[in-house]
């Protein structure tokens, strides 16, 4: 018999929350109307009768001040906004992607040409480009070849992307970044 096929943890939505009404315990808390106006310093069972009253809901909003700070709003409602206001600030993040290219100090033309225009698609869809160049057995005695290698990659794609620093050997590789112009 075949089992199905384990998947990993989904990634779930950052939801919003915060302590209401019974929640909040018996401490003293400082209360914000549903209009704004501060009432002042009440015990919590206070804040919840004038929540209830107007039929709305006790909600901690600011738990590390002392007291902690707690409005008279629709709970709802209230988490329906902050999650879209959570949601419009992940959408407005910029999202830059590390694309690598390797490079070998022996390379063809034709191969350094499809690396090149491999690392220009890489750098128009706005990602930036590690170009790495790797070394073996008596090619680490020469590294000026990639740094030259580097350098020539850098100057082909200088229309669209700049180098961010000078390259860095280690061990048997020698990195460089190439990020997207403005």
């Amino acid at each position: 018999m075949r089992r199905s096929r384990k998947r990993g943890p989904v990634a779930r939505e950052r939801r919003v929350t915060a302590r209401i009404n019974e929640q909040l315990g018996d401490g003293p808390v400082r209360l914000v109307s549903e209009d704004g106006r501060q009432l002042g310093v009440m015990s919590a069972e206070a804040a919840r009768a004038y929540a209830y009253a107007r039929e709305l809901d006790l909600v901690e909003v600011a738990a590390k001040s002392d007291p902690p700070v707690c409005r008279v709003l629709d709970y709802g409602k209230w988490r329906y906004e902050e999650e879209r206001k959570l949601r419009a600030a992940q959408k407005n993040q910029v999202h830059v992607s590390l694309k690598e290219v390797q490079l070998r100090p022996k390379i063809g033309s034709h191969d350094y040409a499809w690396k090149r225009d491999k690392a220009l698609e890489f750098l128009q869809a706005g990602s930036k480009v590690k170009a790495v160049v790797v070394f073996r057995g008596r090619e680490r005695e020469r590294p000026e070849r990639g740094r030259d290698l580097i350098a020539r990659l850098a100057d082909d794609v200088k229309d669209i992307a700049t180098l961010e620093a000078t390259p860095v050997a280690e061990g048997r590789t020698m990195t460089a970044i190439l990020v997207p112009r403005p």
